[in-house]
């Protein structure tokens, strides 16, 4: 199933992929109809389609997180469409370098990812005409990073938010403490009327995030 996000400058397709039903977001300048592929985990024969049936030019691949469910088709993609790969940040490097063991183990189809550019705090991105700001959000992996396009008032934030809930922390390199800081310290002063796309599940906005959610509302912090 698609979702469509309607952005001033930036959209983005919603497409959750693999049997983890992770967001695989496929964002695009409305001015040129380049698009970015973010986070492109499987099932990459739906993102293509999905970018080809709103006549998308595909150009580069953008990672928030080294996790397979991530980051498992980035080399293919990149392989197939001959686009960089971009992100996410170098402490990530060591999930990366063991994805396709990790597949071996799940039984899921993934390549190892040398991604063309490492990302880090303060960087920004381009889609097209369109840019966003690159912000490091480490505690769900260490090298964790979101998009964040001011103009159309979106992030893309990965594993570090959810509706109602964050990330987990109980992998290899994941910091509660430091999550929870990552997103009082670099989402909450983006402003409260942001909408995000999380990694799971549906999209929300750091207003409701801050009222209802248990782990991050004003009143837990």
């Amino acid at each position: 199933m698609v979702y469509i996000v309607a952005m001033s400058e930036i959209k983005a397709l919603i497409n959750p992929v693999t049997p983890f039903q992770q967001n695989a977001p496929i964002i695009y300048c409305e001015e040129t109809k380049k698009c970015g592929f973010v986070d492109p985990g499987g099932d990459l024969n739906l993102l293509l389609a999905s970018a080809a049936k709103n006549d998308l030019i595909p150009e580069k691949i953008f990672l928030t997180h080294g996790h397979i469910d991530h980051a498992a088709g980035a080399t293919e993609l990149a392989s197939t469409l001959n686009l960089k790969i971009i992100g996410p940040h170098i402490d990530d490097k060591f999930l990366l370098d063991e994805l396709e063991a990790q597949g071996s183990m799940l039984g899921i189809s993934a390549q190892n990812c040398s991604p063309d550019i490492w990302l880090d705090d303060g960087d920004t991105i381009s889609v097209g005409n369109a840019e966003l700001d690159v912000l490091l959000t480490p505690g769900h992996t260490p090298g964790h990073v979101i998009f964040f396009h001011k103009p159309s008032k979106l992030a893309i934030v990965g594993d570090v938010l959810f509706a109602g809930s964050v990330g987990r922390t109980d992998l290899p390199g994941g910091d509660y403490e430091q999550l929870i800081k990552s997103i009082k310290n670099k989402l909450w002063p983006l402003g409260e009327d942001i909408a995000f796309i999380p990694g799971h599940g549906p999209a929300s906005n750091f207003q409701i995030e801050r009222a209802t959610n248990p782990f991050v509302s004003d009143s837990n912090l």
